[in-house]
């Protein structure tokens, strides 16, 4: 990925709710630059969510009705 394009997925995952922040935050520190473009899009689906509905499926209190980001779910529960 390039240097704006990680700046700007950097900047999409500044939120609100510091819980979110810091699952982002790390999962980008250690992945951010060697992501594929379907993960980047993936993420740009779950960083559409509002911050309490982002957090429950991080959490998992609940489940992903879009079935397609499951595997970056996935991924940022382990971070």
């Amino acid at each position: 990925m390039d240097a704006a394009r990680l700046n700007r997925i950097q900047w999409r995952c500044r939120r609100g709710m510091l819980e979110n922040d810091l699952v982002l935050t790390r999962f980008l520190a250690a992945h951010g630059p060697r992501m594929t473009e379907e993960e980047i899009a993936m993420l740009d689906r779950l960083l559409d969510l509002p911050d309490n509905e982002l957090w429950d499926l991080i959490a998992r209190r609940a489940e992903p009705q879009d079935a397609a980001v499951a595997p970056m779910l996935a991924r940022l529960r382990a971070a």
